[in-house]
């Protein structure tokens, strides 16, 4: 009892001198997640629609070449940022840019670099629910889709992509969370969110455990989002 009383007192002390910063912290993680899932998003559903183009081999030889370039690009894509951690993604995007140009070429700001890395990570993931949700349909409904006169485009946009969204809604929401947390990653190019604050304060005062403390009860919010994305999977 009397040290959890130690820790109430170490955590009330870290509050009052560095509240400011734990907010900031958080509210740039929430940020960075927030933009990053929507950008994401948006690269996952061009590329999985991308990796679903249908063709036979009875269509062109150009179109046959370029949509089995689309996929090999896609593939290679998703394989190498699904298949590496993003701390590496993030060191090798943002300081090897000034270091293949000799340093002409440099990051605007840390928000646009770690946009960048947290954006494809999430996009590669994306990509993957986005063609699965897609080939998930019932073939029956694109044949039908064709058979009144709809081309691949209407088909897609009317039929196919209003369903297979619905499919891959929690694994938006799955993304969200998981975004919030690996943001904490991009304290190694020097961005400071909410676990960056962390370790400056326990650099500080060497008071880790409170710290990490006061981390937890700030992120209980995201326990609910994975809570409330779990009663959306279920719908």
């Amino acid at each position: 009892m009397q040290r959890l009383l130690e820790l109430g007192q170490d955590m009330a002390l870290l509050w009052q001198n560095y509240s400011a910063g734990y907010l900031s912290g958080i509210k740039n993680t929430l940020i960075l997640a927030v933009v990053a899932t929507i950008i994401g998003c948006v690269i996952g559903l061009i590329c999985g629609v991308l990796n679903t183009i249908p063709y036979t081999k009875n269509d062109p030889l150009p179109k046959r070449f370029i949509l089995k370039l689309i996929r090999a690009v896609v593939r290679v894509y998703v394989e190498v940022f699904r298949g590496t951690p993003m701390v590496l993604q993030a060191v090798f995007i943002y300081y090897g840019l000034p270091y293949f140009t000799y340093n002409t070429v440099q990051w605007p700001s840390v928000w646009a670099a770690s946009i960048l890395v947290v954006s494809i990570n999430t996009g590669a993931y994306m990509a993957e629910s986005v063609r699965g949700g897609i080939i998930s349909i019932d073939p029956g409904q694109t044949e039908g889709a064709k058979a009144i006169g709809m081309n691949h485009v209407q088909t897609m946009t009317s039929v196919v992509l209003p369903q297979a969204l619905r499919n891959i809604m929690p694994q938006i929401g799955n993304n969200f969370i998981i975004n919030i947390k690996d943001t904490s990653v991009m304290f190694i190019i020097t961005f400071t969110e909410f676990f960056a604050f962390h370790r400056y304060i326990t650099g500080v005062n060497n008071m880790y455990f409170p710290s990490a403390t006061i981390e937890m009860n700030l992120l209980v919010p995201a326990a609910h989002a994975r809570a409330a994305d779990g009663r959306l999977r279920q719908l």
